[in-house]
């Protein structure tokens, strides 16, 4: 084993694999960078840019869903920066009603937009070029876990055309962040473990305290780090374990101030988190924590929801490549198991499966669909690319020819699979990791009407999907929003009057007085006619 390892380390990428390479970090970038605003800003990211104008979603509704008749261009000073409201009101939104997002992110967009603008492009390109930083951070991971060159650069490989990191690289949320502090921590963690310098375990405890305030279950992966550091000490209070715990501690007390805020904010939290606590059957957990790993390597056999009139069928074929995925992945860790030492295999299990046990064990007892959510277990995935990039490094370079070009092979068909479905999404409106699907075709409906009012409340999801909406709209555009139960008193101005997803009774009163004509199906949107008298 160890012979195998000390050969494995020092072999470098062949040439063929180098070219590789450039050629898909060259895609990797441009995939990042192309059609940024060409995916509908959905619900999510419309309340990131309500954190970032720096009002609370209490003072949105209460400003504007008053009954009163605004103009689009009127309500964008709640999905951008403001001279009404600085850096500190931004935090304050935050703290007050969305505790659970920590604050690094929306500091560094905030202070973003205020120099670059806020189109939708520009607010969703910090998280690409932060995404950018994944590439180097992985490639330390793996020189550090697997001393590795061709591991790393296999690592690298897989990581810029996965179709999972592509989308999170181009959403202005958090996430794209978060894969960079989980990389940069665990490389700093083994680093700091294997020379023992203090000023390696104070890197780690910055890092820690950057995961924490950049995404609350960075607190999952700091446990995995501890365990796996007790683990390879044997459970003896070493100097290893002791300067984790420090790090880890001094990386915490620089969490303190917002833990506060968390406790302080967790009935606010619970409210919110209310739709995720459905209880599940096993049989629809399981089948998505299957379908959401296949999504790391590929995800084009999904084109027909949001490409109805392309007519492939032979990317239809692509969702039998589902099982095959995950039998290559299931292999890949029991192929690291067999044949890596223990620091390295343990590593990569509890990596993968202490954040993603975690959520997996609160959806059975207590009920929720958090696992279910692809963004909450980024550890977890980066766990299974290490163990699948290993597999391939080791493979690729076997001495056996027969080996050698099956898994060549292997490795260019998973790498295809990522370029297909990374060119296939970046032309689509809306993709599996979006909500508000409909948006587009809504807006487009609504642009296209002459003098145009559009009527909704705050029923249901209705006040971020306004908000996405908001940045579809033309400025000409009107509004009226209301409060439930109230009723709008609607103008008779309007040569096209237009509903957005009403509840029940909102619709059922205005059945009194107007005809409600759908505009397209499943749209959620009405046309309001008048009754002849």
């Amino acid at each position: 084993m160890r012979n195998r390892q000390s050969v494995f380390a020092k072999y470098l990428p062949p040439i063929w694999l180098r070219f590789l390479i450039i050629i898909l970090l060259i895609l990797g970038i441009f995939f990042r960078f192309a059609y940024l605003d060409r995916k509908v800003y959905w619900h999510d990211e419309a309340y990131t840019s309500l954190r970032i104008s720096g009002y609370t979603k209490t003072e949105f509704v209460q400003q504007v869903f008053n009954g009163r008749v605004f103009a689009v261009g009127d309500i964008q000073k709640y999905q951008q920066p403001n001279s009404d409201k600085g850096l500190i009101n931004t935090i304050n939104s935050l703290a007050v009603e969305d505790a659970q997002h920590p604050p690094l992110y929306y500091v560094m967009l905030r202070l973003w937009m205020q120099f670059f603008g806020n189109s939708v492009a520009t607010t969703r390109s910090l998280s690409a070029i932060i995404s950018l930083l994944a590439f180097p951070c992985i490639y330390w991971l793996c020189l550090e876990l697997f001393q590795s060159p061709i591991t790393a650069w296999i690592s690298v490989a897989l990581l810029t055309v996965s179709p999972f990191h592509v989308l999170y690289a181009q959403e202005a949320r958090e996430f794209g962040l978060w894969v960079v502090t989980t990389l940069l921590g665990s490389a700093a963690l083994l680093r700091a473990i294997r020379l023992g310098s203090k000023q390696l375990w104070g890197i780690y405890a910055v890092t820690v305290a950057l995961g924490l305030y950049t995404f609350l279950f960075s607190g999952l992966l700091a446990i995995a780090h501890g365990i796996y550091v007790f683990a390879i000490e044997r459970f003896r209070f070493t100097k290893s374990v002791k300067a984790y715990l420090i790090a880890t501690s001094v990386g915490f007390l620089a969490f303190v101030p917002w833990i506060l805020t968390v406790i302080n904010s967790l009935s606010e939290i619970d409210r919110t988190t209310t739709s995720a606590q459905t209880r599940q059957s096993l049989s629809i957990l399981v089948s998505n924590w299957i379908k959401n790993i296949s999504y790391l390597f590929g995800d084009f056999w999904r084109y027909e929801l949001y490409f109805p009139d392309l007519n492939l069928p032979i990317l239809r074929w692509g969702r039998f490549l589902i099982p095959l995925i995950l039998i290559l992945v299931v292999y890949s860790f029991l192929f690291i198991y067999s044949h890596a030492g223990k620091r390295v295999w343990f590593f990569v299990f509890i990596l993968s499966g202490v954040p993603a046990l975690a959520l997996i064990l609160s959806d059975l007892i207590i009920g929720g669909k958090l696992s279910l959510r692809p963004r909450y277990v980024i550890p977890c995935y980066l766990g299974i690319q290490l163990a699948v990039a290993y597999l391939l490094a080791a493979q690729i370079i076997s001495s056996k020819l027969i080996t050698r070009k099956f898994w060549q092979l292997v490795m260019v068909v998973i790498i295809s699979i990522g370029v297909v479905s990374c060119t296939i999404s970046s032309q689509a409106e809306t993709w599996w990791n979006k909500g508000s699907h409909a948006n587009p075709q809504i807006a487009r409906s609504i642009n296209q009407a002459n003098h145009p009012l559009l009527i909704s409340s705050n029923y249901s999801l209705n006040i971020g999907d306004l908000m996405s909406l908001i940045h579809l709209l033309d400025e000409k555009v009107q509004m009226q929003l209301v409060i439930e139960p109230s009723i709008p008193n609607i103008p008779d101005s309007f040569s096209n009057l237009f509903l957005y997803n009403p509840s029940k009774i909102f619709r059922s009163e205005l059945e009194k007085k107007y005809k409600l004509v759908d505009v397209f199906q499943y749209s959620r949107l009405w046309r309001l006619e008048q009754k002849s008298s």
